[in-house]
């Protein structure tokens, strides 16, 4: 069949592609889902996953080629151990939800992208009661309070992110037991990524 090997041979276009435009940062994004299944590839698709997380590893140790590759998991610990280890990933930093200075900076960003200056309203304010969103549950605060202001016919203005932000559940709150255990497991384990919580 046309279709054996393909998987592998479209990882080894990708390696080469990288690799002809280094210096490069390669970005794979949540890379625990294109592995998921290392364990059983035999048996659920042929050996397919397992060949090519092999070319994958092989690569990761051998390159010479000046490819940074930086990945991003959110479940760290589906990864199987032979990946993350030093010489293939020199580093796992954890990411934490944002401080309160990083949410400032974070409300300010999404603000300034739809053409609104921060100054207009009181995001360290914003930040405060979005005590524990993500970086995309803030973003989402600003786009609902944009909506509620359209159906207003008015400017976006601070009440209009304070009540989508007071109608939000973040994350936080609904998987705070899985965000404590992956605490947990990242203080022995990884670097911080983010500057010390202390709010």
């Amino acid at each position: 069949s046309g279709l054996v090997g393909s998987s592998e041979e479209n990882l080894r276009k990708a390696i080469r592609v990288a690799e002809s435009v280094a210096p490069v940062v390669l970005w794979v994004d949540e890379i625990e889902k294109g592995l998921s299944g290392v364990g059983s590839s035999g048996i659920s698709d042929g050996g397919v996953t397992a060949r090519v997380f092999g070319t994958f590893l092989t690569w990761l140790q051998e390159k010479t080629a000046p490819v940074f590759v930086v990945a991003t998991a959110n479940k760290i610990e589906a990864l199987p151990p032979e990946l993350i280890r030093k010489g293939r990933f020199d580093e796992i930093f954890f990411v934490d939800l944002p401080s309160a200075v990083e949410r400032k900076e974070i409300l300010e960003i999404h603000l300034r992208r739809r053409s609104r200056e921060p100054a207009g309203f009181l995001a360290e304010t914003l930040a405060s009661l979005a005590a524990s969103f993500s970086g995309a549950e803030l973003e989402q605060a600003v786009i609902s309070g944009l909506y509620d202001a359209f159906a207003e016919g008015c400017e976006l203005e601070h009440r209009h992110i304070a009540k989508a932000i007071s109608e939000t559940f973040p994350l936080a709150t609904t998987m705070g037991h899985e965000i404590t255990k992956l605490r947990e497991w990242a203080k022995t384990r990884t670097r911080p990524a983010s500057v010390s919580r202390g709010d």
